[in-house]
């Protein structure tokens, strides 16, 4: 696969799994944006019926992140095997076999839809064919840029795991998200953007840049957002801002920087108690110019689950003008407190839909789910 062209990946796997294998079908299939679906990749990747991720035994396997084995009546046997990257989830192998693959046989197919994912990730540098599987319809320009915008949709690493969504997938305004993740810290960045369309997309990709470009020059977060805000200011005059939650958790001990400069929030989940967390409230970015930052400080526990969510969550307004508040959002974290934080955003974002009942949609909505699991344990000296 590392030698091939990169958009022939899935051929060259089907050809060494039925050389070595002998598999009769290899598809791989590839979530959508709303991550409802599962797209089958082909050259012509709107040929074919998606399968949904509820209901099917592939959105089984994409779901859990396990491999599951389909018997079928003339003994073969389908392998549903995850293709994922350092828990990036982004879809599902599928192998069907002469008969059920042994133990040693299932870790190896496991291992091959691991090493297809690592191709793809570098393969999307060089063709459109694996965006182009993950649309089950065609996104807006600002949708584009938006998730071109993003580090992925989920991340795992010993001390975390982290899971995000935005909705209306196809349709994105300005809400954003972004991380960055270093041998000691975790940088998190929520941002709700200003305006729609176009211009939200473009003052969101500003923002977004002007705060990497700052993480990336290793200076403090104060600082971070201190040049993110005059970059803002000095294109738009404070025409335009944008509401940032911006955090850098310290891996080893789980202390937490926080700078609050707009409107998302964070939720904590600890133990049975689910609480909002409020910090002290700042400009946004972009507002004046010149603006000062100041950072704060909180502890997270090994444990704890923190959901962000932007005003798209939590000020919705049903049919009847009731908002969508903090006791359903509480509701709907309890509700999901047993899901792994991949799956999180979306069951909320799907509980948030079901209390708008209506398809005219005014504003984007992201959730974000943390899990913190701590470093790791303090070596004690023997004596």
């Amino acid at each position: 696969m590392r030698a091939g062209a990169p958009h022939d990946l899935l051929n060259i796997a089907r050809r060494q799994l039925r050389q070595l294998y002998k598999a009769n079908t290899v598809d791989l299939l590839l979530a959508d944006y709303a991550l409802t679906m599962l797209q089958q990749v082909s050259e012509l990747p709107y040929t074919r019926q998606p399968i949904p991720v509820n209901g099917s035994t592939a959105g089984q396997a994409f779901g859990a992140q396990h491999e599951f084995v389909e018997r079928h009546a003339d003994a073969t046997a389908t392998a549903y095997l995850p293709v994922t990257v350092r828990g990036d989830r982004l879809g599902v192998l599928t192998v069907t076999l002469p008969e059920a693959p042994g133990k040693d046989d299932l870790a190896e197919l496991v291992k091959v839809a691991q090493a297809l994912g690592h191709e793809i990730v570098v393969a999307e540098r060089d063709t459109d064919l694996y965006l182009q599987a993950r649309r089950a319809a065609r996104l807006t320009l600002a949708a584009e840029m938006q998730w071109q915008l993003l580090p992925g949709r989920s991340c795992k690493r010993s001390e975390y795991d982290l899971g995000a969504q935005l909705e209306p997938a196809y349709a994105i305004y300005g809400d954003n998200f972004d991380w960055s993740t270093s041998a000691d810290h975790l940088t998190l960045t929520v941002t709700n953007g200003m305006g729609e369309g176009i211009n939200a997309a473009l003052l969101t990709n500003l923002a977004i840049n002007a705060l990497r470009n700052a993480r990336r020059a290793g200076i403090p977060l104060a600082d971070q957002a201190a040049l993110a805000d005059q970059a803002v200011y000095g294109q738009h005059a404070g025409k335009l801002h944008l509401a940032v939650l911006l955090l850098r958790f310290e891996l080893r001990t789980g202390r937490v920087e926080v700078i609050d400069a707009g409107s998302p929030r964070m939720w904590r989940q600890r133990g049975n108690t689910i609480e909002t967390i409020s910090f002290e409230d700042q400009l946004p970015l972009g507002m004046f110019e010149d603006t000062q930052y100041t950072s704060e400080a909180f502890q997270v526990r090994p444990g704890d689950r923190l959901i962000f969510v932007s005003d798209g969550v939590y000020d919705v307004a049903s049919p009847a003008g009731e908002r969508y508040g903090e006791r359903a959002l509480a509701r709907a974290i309890n509700l999901t407190r047993l899901l792994p934080a991949a799956q999180v955003p979306r069951e909320i974002l799907q509980q948030l839909t079901g209390h708008r009942t209506t398809t005219t949609v005014t504003d984007d909505a992201m959730v974000l789910c943390l899990d913190w699991h701590g470093g790791p344990s303090p070596v004690v000296a023997s004596t």
